[in-house]
């Protein structure tokens, strides 16, 4: 027997299968990972690879790879199983359920006028996901600006179910626009297209410049790991992380992933990528900590033998920051949008109550508000 679609019903229908072509083609907002090994010396197009050199010295860094691709720190954690369940997995993140917590959004009408009572002083804003306003000593700093309702092209992919606090058009005026990585609930077409500041100064891991310079941005910055900049008072060096990139069908890990150390008045702020956990961590604590402030990301991390190849879980967050040597550690990726399988607001609670058993204290792990402004300083001593 024919089936017959009302119109509603079809266009439901539609998207949905839409929707699982584009998981199962993309995958592009973190979900795994398989590290491409290198097939030979090719060099693809419009991929950055270190200049050739006859020196017989020169020494290729670890995370290039010959065909101009890029791969963890070594030790890293790899998948190696590559079966993955794409209709189930998209099938249980629509069917999640919870419940948004009354105090989890600052009313619209107030964010601004937080932010700009405390203009003239240090400042962190969360406008939801990984997005935040850094103020740091006059200059305002964005992260990964994801404005965008869906997190992937043709308003396809998973759906933000809060706003961001701060409305694209009514954005601050930003000096640094800081990119970690390529995903879609990282790097927002939309957001970047109509950005209305593009004389800020963009900082972003290798290969992902033309991205911004194609929107007309008129300072951009690519960044190898370890590389590092300097703007009179502010300085911005780039380390590892442990995830991995793609956008399209073919270009798995052919742009950089990567952490932000911020610098000023001997302040140490480390904005990390989405990441896994690994040994990198320690050798970074020793190298650069302590660390005044750690933004990690713990959410989206179910099912764990699925999503630890990229992401954290509260627990192993706070295990990261501690390796890091870090004196306050910032919860972000939560609270926004549903990557994964675990209720969103089971998150904070187990980030929370887990900071004991990491030798913290419960008020040395900071959560914000979407929307809400806090002082810097407020946050350093708490």
């Amino acid at each position: 027997m024919l089936k017959y679609f009302t119109r509603r019903e079809f266009i439901k229908t539609f998207k949905e299968k839409i929707s699982f072509l584009f998981l199962f083609l993309l995958t592009s907002c973190g979900v795994t990972q398989t590290e491409k090994k290198p097939t030979g010396r090719q060099r693809q197009d419009n991929v950055l690879t270190p200049p050739e050199t006859k020196d017989e010295n020169f020494q290729r860094p670890y995370h290039h790879l010959p065909d101009g691709t890029f791969r963890n720190p070594e030790g890293s954690i790899e998948r190696t199983d590559l079966d993955f369940p794409w209709m189930t997995f998209w099938r249980e993140r629509m069917a999640v359920k919870f419940e948004i917590p009354n105090n989890h959004v600052v009313p619209k009408d107030e964010v601004l006028k937080n932010f700009q009572a405390l203009e003239n002083s240090d400042t962190i804003t969360w406008i939801g996901h990984c997005t935040f306003l850094i103020k740091i000593d006059g200059r305002t700093i964005i992260t990964d600006p994801f404005f965008s309702k869906n997190a992937g092209p043709f308003a396809l992919g998973p759906r933000r179910f809060i706003d961001p606090a701060i409305p694209l058009n009514k954005l601050p005026k930003t000096d640094f626009l800081l990119l970690t990585h390529n995903h879609y609930d990282h790097l927002d077409d939309v957001a970047t297209k109509n950005y209305p500041y593009k004389k800020t100064k963009v900082i972003t891991s290798l290969n992902n410049g033309s991205f911004y310079k194609n929107y007309r941005f008129r300072d951009v910055q690519e960044m190898d790991w370890y590389q590092t900049s300097e703007f009179e008072n502010l300085k911005i060096t780039f380390l590892p992380a442990i995830h991995w990139s793609k956008r399209e069908l073919f270009d798995r890990n052919k742009t950089l992933w990567g952490s932000f150390l911020i610098e000023n008045n001997r302040k140490k702020i480390l904005f990390c990528c989405d990441t896994a956990v690994g040994d990198v961590y320690k050798k970074l604590g020793r190298e650069f900590g302590p660390f005044d402030i750690v933004f990690i990301n713990i959410g989206a991390y179910e099912p764990q033998h699925i999503m630890k190849y990229g992401h954290c879980s509260p627990e192993e967050a706070i295990e990261v920051a501690r390796q890091l040597q870090a004196r306050k550690i910032i919860g972000m990726h939560w609270g926004t949008i549903v990557l994964s399988l675990e209720d969103p607001f089971d998150v904070p609670n187990r980030f929370l109550q887990n900071a004991n058993n990491f030798g913290y204290k419960e008020s040395d792990l900071v959560l914000f508000k979407i929307g809400e402004t806090k002082l810097l300083e407020d946050i350093l001593k708490s």
